[in-house]
């Protein structure tokens, strides 16, 4: 099996192109590929292959095995893997209200649905940042879903390991659970995440994330991503804790999340009410994984 290794931000995932792969037991070969002493190592699988609805489709496996809805970061790598690889024709141009165009734009299907993406290329036809219409946030309790008798989540005072923490919860097309702090590292991630992301007000689970508010348009940000632990980066995460900012008046709409792995531009458009995500997307090697 061909695979090649991409990140976002270094949030890492092994990619496989299922327009020339075939892929028997992806749950297996998800938590097999991504051990970082026994495998190729990542956070996780992501498929990409022919749609009906969109240009290409990703189907994105944790390292846990787990199937996730959604992935920013990873959404970023298969547009450039797909424009770069031709698996699809560019379309064009993409916009977004109050900044300037992406001269080409594809469709993504994905398990929250069909996503619009704008590619920016260099001299040389490469892709070096994306940007990705997220679509619009969920903060129904309902719907993202959090089963708690509230309409909304919103600096919803908890307890969690005998500690009194405020949650905003939020979907960006998966759920996420967003606790703001004065020092993000301070908190003991590894000891909190495990036990929120699993709690029983959350069906689902959830992504867990410390945010520490910088100035009216910044941001520092931590994760405890669901199924596959403390990772670099994560784009949805990084758009849910931007629409929790925004919520709780903490910042403004424009606004730049500083992630472990690096730094993502998010807009939380009032025109459309869709947040816009952009950051780099990066090919690190190919390799071939052995038949078993």
């Amino acid at each position: 099996m061909r695979f090649t290794k991409m990140h976002g931000l270094g949030n890492d995932y092994i990619y496989v192109n299922c327009f020339e792969e075939e892929i028997a037991d992806p749950v297996e070969l998800a938590q097999v590929v991504s051990d970082r002493h026994f495998g190729i190592g990542s956070d996780g699988l992501i498929l990409i292959g022919p749609s009906e609805k969109a240009d290409v489709r990703m189907r994105i496996f944790n390292a846990d095995g787990s199937e996730a809805e959604m992935c920013g970061n990873g959404i970023r790598c298969v547009a450039k893997y797909a424009f770069e690889h031709k698996l699809a024709e560019g379309k064009g141009p993409f916009t977004v209200p109050g900044q300037p165009a992406c001269p080409i734009s594809l469709n993504i299907e994905t398990g929250s649905g069909v996503l619009a993406v704008g590619l920016i290329i260099d001299n040389n036809n490469k892709v070096q940042r994306v940007c990705v219409n997220m679509g619009q946030p969920v903060l129904a309790a309902g719907d993202i879903p959090v089963n708690l008798p509230l309409k909304e989540v919103i600096e919803q005072p908890m307890q969690f390991l005998n500690h009194a923490l405020v949650m905003t919860c939020v979907s960006m097309g998966n759920p996420h659970a967003v606790f703001f702090c004065d020092e993000v590292g301070s908190i003991e991630l590894e000891k909190f995440g495990p036990v929120i992301e699993k709690q029983r007000i959350f069906p689902n689970r959830t992504n867990v994330h410390f945010v520490q508010v910088d100035g009216p348009a910044e941001f520092t940000m931590r994760t405890w991503e669901r199924g596959s632990g403390i990772t670099l980066a994560c784009g949805t995460g990084a758009c849910a804790c931007c629409v929790a900012a925004v919520v709780t008046g903490r910042t403004e709409r424009v606004c730049t999340a500083h992630l472990p792995g690096g730094d993502l531009d998010l807009n939380w458009c009032e025109e459309d009410n869709c947040v816009y995500m952009t950051g780099p997307a990066v090919e690190v090697f190919e390799g071939v994984w052995p038949e078993e």
